[in-house]
């Protein structure tokens, strides 16, 4: 998911420090500690705003959909 982030910010020449804000949809937020563990990867330093909610399903079956909003 956040490999598809990082290309979408790369393409308009932006980057994860850009991001000032994430909303972070999970299926079961039992998940929620495996997700920040790879979201501390993409997120290192200046942590956006971000909310986190569990939801009963996302398309296609994902367990995990993120929501980026990022500044120039």
């Amino acid at each position: 998911m956040l490999q598809n982030v990082k290309v979408i910010l790369e393409d308009q020449k932006l980057g994860f420090g850009n991001v000032v804000k994430t909303t972070v949809f999970l299926t079961d937020l039992a998940d929620f500690v495996a997700m920040n563990e790879v979201y501390a990867k993409y997120f290192t330093t200046d942590f956006p705003a971000r909310s986190t909610v569990q939801v009963s399903a996302l398309p296609r079956g994902a367990i995990v959909e993120i929501e980026v909003i990022a500044h120039f």
